[in-house]
């Protein structure tokens, strides 16, 4: 049966925002930061937003399997064979979100195929939510305003704007910088960096640092929704649903040629 698009991303997105607020309330009360094997800090915000998330998605499409980085650390992965997956960062910047530093968003992408196709993140202390359906319907919504459509922008001639890791930067993503004409750098947390791109804020992300699949897939499928792409720095396309579920270094830009 073909998926109702429009409907699965208004789903989708109010899930994010109920996950979203449950975020909040722990973000504004005191909270208990454990570490994970991979070193990874994870709280209480992590563990209930997804359980808000996985709850929502099962009722929503029964037959779709998720796979979420709480679960996925718990040793849950399910059989994404079939070709078509939900994939969930409930907490994306998790270190923001110990720091009080506000830049930490949910994340939920529809994987079909190895590529994400469909996905929402929301910035619960913005109340802010990026959300794309497909190619040309993305958007930005402030609160309850009326959606606003977004789009990548055309490289600037006066030099482009790049984003780059707050807390990652490495030699290599400064030396992928230094190849071009670079009118602004700015920093940004958690995959707020692909909506910057996606809407025509920045025109470059480069990561030469370790991300996984459910870090960018909703990032990928709003960025590339607005026009702009996430492929690897050998320029192949960057695939889902990978043993491991790691990333290897991307690029993700707008309107710019990096050839």
């Amino acid at each position: 049966m073909p998926l109702d698009r429009p409907a699965l991303t208004q789903a989708i997105t109010k899930i994010a925002r109920e996950a979203g607020d449950k975020i909040l309330t722990i973000y504004h009360q005191d909270f208990d930061v454990k570490t994970k094997s991979d070193a990874s800090p994870v709280t209480e915000a992590d563990v209930e937003a997804e359980k808000i998330i996985i709850a929502g998605l099962k009722a929503l499409t029964p037959d779709i399997p998720v796979l979420a980085e709480e679960s996925e650390a718990a040793g849950k992965v399910p059989d994404l064979s079939g070709g078509i997956f939900w994939l969930v960062d409930p907490l994306d910047g998790t270190k923001e979100f110990v720091h009080k530093r506000g830049e930490f968003t949910v994340n939920i992408a529809l994987v079909e195929q190895g590529r994400p196709t469909m996905g929402v993140i929301h910035i619960p202390a913005k109340n802010e939510t990026y959300f794309a359906e497909g190619p040309g319907k993305v958007w930005r919504q402030t609160a309850d305003q009326p959606a606003i459509a977004i789009q990548t922008r055309e490289a600037p001639v006066d030099g482009i704007t790049v984003v780059a890791s707050r807390s990652h930067r490495t030699p290599e993503t400064d030396e992928y910088i230094s190849k071009f004409d670079v009118k602004e750098l700015i920093s940004a947390g958690s995959s707020l960096k692909l909506c910057l791109v996606a809407e025509g804020k920045a025109d470059l992300y480069p990561r030469f640092g370790r991300t996984m699949e459910w870090d960018i897939g909703a990032g990928q499928a709003i960025l590339e929704a607005a026009g702009g792409i996430v492929e690897t720095i050998d320029g192949a396309p960057l695939t889902y649903g990978k043993d491991g579920h790691d990333n290897p270094y991307f690029i993700a830009k707008g309107r710019l040629s990096t050839t």
